[in-house]
């Protein structure tokens, strides 16, 4: 083997940076085998690093053992090679790639670590086949593929343009614990027992709430941090038990300043991770319109489809599921679905069934096909009451309309879910097109302060219980809690809400009134968990307000994905395991001892075989 020109773990040049100006080189590039192809005996390689790929041809004519070597090589193995950048013969180049006009003749190659054969495909046309269990078992491969790659520069860059930012605007990034005092009434928490005090526990931080408000109190005014946050929560496409949040507060300042600082953070990731300019202000909508015109508190605003109420069309109906929901105080909503009146039997069906789960009791509908109007409920309606409908809904042929009748919340948020169901259907017809890059940010801001549990029998905060009322609302505290509007703010992107915060309160009385005459929270429950924060209020707290914003959500949307374990180097499954260190697991009864705790595993009930 020849001597190497250079230390063979010091590389010259990444795998994606070779072209012609480079012809005539001397050259080191190491990382992993992409490919091996025998050429009539010739051995070409696809070597691969972070950048990108390089071509690396062994001639066997000039250096047969080094051409032996080369061909015994696995993909995946991890070498080092040194040689000389040539152009690749004549219609042998590769336009897709940047080095794909080079090729590297190599004169030594040191074989690092061989590979055994990967479990699945390492490309991404063959890796997103692969069920995402085996991907998480093996992530280190997994984040092998170029996609994965991808998406991680893209959050590391998304983060970058976050912190450039916030320190041009004179924010001060400060850390705060993740172990923090239990505090049940919001989700359910991690909880950690201290082996210093016997029986008691740190919970871990579900956001840095109190702390950044604690650091308002403290006079430094502008602060930010890329925050940890755990939540004992069900797991879904967009959730994780453990999440990172962008976290801002900042003194003196009221809702538009929010608005315009947080528009300012994403202009600048925008650009600085896909070149794209966002237009701004954003669009502000009450969150009473937009449960009325979309079903839903963060709506997707990349398609129509808007719901209308016939409350007053229906009160004296013939249809007596419509004018008895009246009549008690409900409501009767509904939307056109344009042109999915071809909708079979199956998925009506899927449609009923959700909507059944949403509480109704089923799924009324009209179809408008041929002219004509097919449903069961049609010979119940009045001329007037489809004259309004067909006024209010422009209906054609080839539509369907759907009905919800129920309490205005219920009957909002059952058809906000059918309309997203109706737009999946269209998009799969070819009859709509809903762009992931279509950038519809919304803030829907005007949220009720709080709102009353029939469970529990009393108001429960809607955001947290130190969002401040909207000021003109704060004698309604003592008359009507339910009709206070709070100073609450969510961010909405394309159907996704990426983060939500408020103005706080920052008057002791005030917040007093607060825990204790609206939400009911006994004296000694406030002292134990929020006294250290009242008293701090006492020594001069500014008024305030920030925000949490969902980091991982919106690298999702950057990275044009619908899951956030795509954007997490080491996420949990829906069943919240760590797949590829196979935790959680059980520690040894010493630990235990240490900890003073003992567990109690459930019992689960077994049903007797049967022959």
């Amino acid at each position: 083997m020849a001597i190497p020109i250079f230390p063979m773990t010091k590389r010259t040049h990444h795998c994606a940076q070779l072209t012609r100006q480079n012809l005539g080189a001397t050259v080191a590039l190491v990382g992993w085998v992409d490919s091996v192809r025998d050429h009539g005996g010739i051995i070409f390689i696809d070597l691969r690093d972070r950048e990108g790929i390089t071509q690396v041809k062994f001639d066997p004519q000039d250096n047969a053992a080094l051409g032996a070597q080369a061909a015994g090589l696995k993909p995946e193995s991890v070498i080092g090679i040194q040689g000389t950048v040539v152009a690749r013969p004549e219609g042998t180049t590769n336009a897709n790639i940047p080095t794909g006009e080079i090729e590297i003749n190599s004169t030594a190659l040191e074989v690092f670590n061989i590979s055994d054969t990967p479990p699945f495909p390492l490309d991404d046309a063959g890796g997103d086949k692969v069920n995402e269990d085996l991907r998480l078992t093996y992530r280190y491969l997994d984040l092998r593929r170029p996609k994965m790659r991808k998406n991680l520069m893209v959050r590391h860059r998304a983060t970058k343009a976050v912190r450039d930012y916030f320190d041009d605007q004179g924010f001060i990034e400060v850390e705060t614990p993740a172990l923090f005092k239990s505090t049940p009434e919001g989700a359910r928490e991690y909880l950690v027992p201290s082996r210093i005090h016997p029986g008691e526990f740190y919970a871990l931080s579900q956001s840095p709430q109190q702390f950044k408000q604690i650091l308002m109190v403290a006079g430094v005014e502008r602060y930010f941090q890329i925050a940890r946050c755990f939540r004992d929560e069900d797991l879904r496409a967009d959730r994780q038990m453990e999440f990172t949040q962008i976290d801002v507060e900042a003194s003196f300042i009221d809702r538009e300043d929010i608005y315009n600082i947080f528009e300012g953070m994403l202009k600048k990731v925008w650009k600085s991770v896909l070149g794209v300019e966002l237009t701004t202000p954003f669009l502000r909508m009450p969150f009473v319109d937009a449960m009325n015109r979309f079903g839903v508190d963060k709506p997707d605003m990349r398609f129509a489809m808007e719901l209308s109420d016939f409350s007053e069309d229906f009160k004296n109906s013939g249809f007596k599921v419509f004018q008895s929901t009246i009549a008690s105080g409900g409501v009767v909503k509904a939307f056109n679905a344009k042109g999915l009146a071809d909708l079979t039997q199956g998925e009506l069906k899927g449609l009923e069934d959700i909507a059944k789960m949403l509480g109704a009791k089923g799924l009324a509908f009209i179809k408008i096909e041929n002219g004509e109007w097919k449903s069961p409920i049609t010979k119940f309606l009045s001329d007037a009451e489809k004259a309004a409908l067909q006024q209010r809904l422009a209906l054609a042929d080839g539509d369907v309309v759907f009905f919800a009748a129920a309490g205005w919340e219920k009957a909002c948020a059952i058809l906000g879910r059918i309309r997203l169901e109706a737009a999946a259907l269209l998009q799969k017809r070819g009859k709509l097109t809903i762009r992931p890059d279509d950038w519809k940010f919304l803030w829907v801001v005007d949220f009720p302060l709080m709102t009353f549990d029939e469970e529990q029998k009393r108001f429960l905060a809607t955001h947290h219980p130190f969002t401040s009322p909207v000021p003109e609302d704060i004698p309604l505290l003592d008359t009507a809690p339910e009709k206070v509007r709070g100073q609450h703010y969510d961010l909405v992107l394309n159907g996704m809400e990426l983060g939500g915060g408020s103005i706080r309160i920052h008057q002791p009385a005030l917040q007093e009134k607060v825990f204790k005459d609206v939400l009911k929270i006994p004296q000694d429950v406030v002292e134990s968990r929020f006294g250290y924060m009242l008293r701090a209020f006492k020594f001069g707290a500014p008024p305030h307000g920030g925000i949490a914003f969902g980091l991982d959500r919106m690298v999702a949307l950057l990275c044009g994905t619908t899951s956030i374990r795509d954007v997490i180097a080491f996420p949990k499954t829906q069943k919240a395991q760590c797949l590829m260190t196979q935790s959680p697991t059980p520690v040894t009864p010493k630990q235990l001892r240490d900890l003073h705790i003992q567990t109690v595993i459930p019992v689960t009930e077994t049903k007797p075989e049967t022959k």
